[in-house]
């Protein structure tokens, strides 16, 4: 029996050791010149986990060892999609003004995903940048809930990011926090110049026999709904926060004539988001991605921001919620208009699409308010940490919605 008990703690031994090699390997292939002090100061921990690695020779060791290389504790995850050039002293994309404000300035390896990841050890905030598009997002949430360098068991997880944002509903600038995430690929699709007469769109839900057929299959991937509670009370924190604007915007938003909404300066709001990796535009599409949205939420809200990324995003957690990692109840999703989803009266969808190519107008002024509206939620929960790490925020709303 004492042989089989040193025999299987030998084999963890090696488990642990070869963990540490693979790391060691990893910050070794990514860490460049200007990071030297970052990468030793890696190598010194990992080094000192393989010598006590080695020393292992009882159940006492062993323990010691296990916790020389104890996971992070990260207490905030800020999800960006894409960095234009640099991390900082750039053009920002979404991830910059994260990683500059909140001195996000430990950079941990990530070759196994799109990009590395920064920490701050005081804070507790870790920021990532997936890449663009559902299939990106989603294997670079699976490989951070997978991987053994964290402990994200408490950790919320912030979506920041810029969108599409319809002009029926807000401005550019504006942010929106959503719920309900539907996607805009998983379907059945037939050209429009083949559909029957009495359709209004060729694409439609699988296992059903025309558009928004009343007959509809239980989702199987269509739709997600984050915890909105959680949502409501991010909502409730911000919906008055002093947002920037921009004068460029204001003449970008007169032209929007037949849509008081869009014509208002920047402001909070909630409602649907929908993520597609066809980067769609113009006013049928738009009326499309309504519908769509408003199909799958059984009528709750309808379409007010567009992505690429957040159902992968979401996917992924609500596996890795199944084995313990994460806790998907406590993932937001925060969106900033950049763009419009439709044209003006004065152009065609076409004509605006190609002037959209050249750069939002939107950008800047939509980092800046996401950044805003996000950090004011991100305050509240360091501040209050010793709460916030235990009980999710809208618990006591979301239990008494359940009874």
């Amino acid at each position: 029996m004492i042989e089989q008990y040193v025999s299987l703690l030998k084999k963890r031994q090696l488990r642990i050791l070869a963990t540490c090699v693979v790391l060691a390997l990893c910050v070794g292939a990514c860490s460049t010149a200007n990071e030297d002090r970052s990468a030793e100061e890696n190598q010194d921990r990992l080094g000192t986990a393989k010598v006590k690695t080695k020393m292992v020779g009882t159940a006492k060791n062993a323990a010691l060892a296990q916790q020389a290389i104890a996971p992070l504790k990260v207490k905030v995850v800020v999800v960006t999609m894409f960095e234009i050039g640099a991390d900082e002293g750039d053009q920002a994309g979404e991830f910059q003004l994260w990683k500059t404000r909140r001195n996000l300035d430990q950079r941990m390896p990530f070759p196994h995903s799109h990009h590395d990841l920064f920490f701050n050890e005081d804070s507790g905030i870790l920021g990532m940048v997936t890449g663009i598009g559902t299939a990106k997002s989603a294997s670079a949430i699976m490989a951070l809930g997978l991987d053994p360098r964290f402990d994200l068991s408490q950790s919320y997880w912030l979506i920041a990011g810029i969108a599409g944002i319809d002009p029926e509903d807000a401005s550019i600038g504006s942010v929106a926090w959503s719920s309900y995430l539907v996607d805009g690929d998983l379907g059945h699709e037939i050209d429009a110049r083949e559909i029957p007469d009495d359709w209004t769109t060729g694409f439609f839900a699988r296992y059903t026999k025309f558009p928004y057929d009343p007959d509809r299959p239980e989702p199987t991937g269509e739709v997600f709904q984050a915890n909105s509670e959680l949502r409501d009370w991010a909502y409730a924190l911000t919906k008055d926060a002093p947002l920037t604007d921009d004068v460029a915007l204001s003449q970008l938003r007169a032209l929007y004539s037949e849509h008081p909404n869009a014509q208002r300066t920047p402001f909070v709001l909630t409602g649907g988001h929908i993520a597609a990796m066809t980067f769609w535009h113009g006013e049928l599409l738009n009326d499309w991605a309504n519908e769509w949205v408003r199909y799958w939420s059984d009528g709750a809200t309808d379409f007010v921001t567009s992505g690429m990324e957040d159902t992968g995003t979401f996917q992924s957690l609500a596996y890795l919620d199944r084995i313990g990692n994460v806790d998907v109840d406590r993932l937001l999703v925060l969106r900033g208009g950049s763009n419009y989803t439709m044209q003006p009266p004065t152009l065609t969808a076409a004509e605006n699409l190609l002037n959209e190519n050249k750069g939002f107008t939107g950008l800047n002024v939509s980092l800046e308010n996401i950044y805003l509206a996000g950090s004011m939620v991100i305050d509240e929960l360091l501040r209050n940490w010793d709460t916030y790490s235990n009980v999710t925020p809208g618990a006591e709303a979301r239990a008494a919605s359940a009874k």
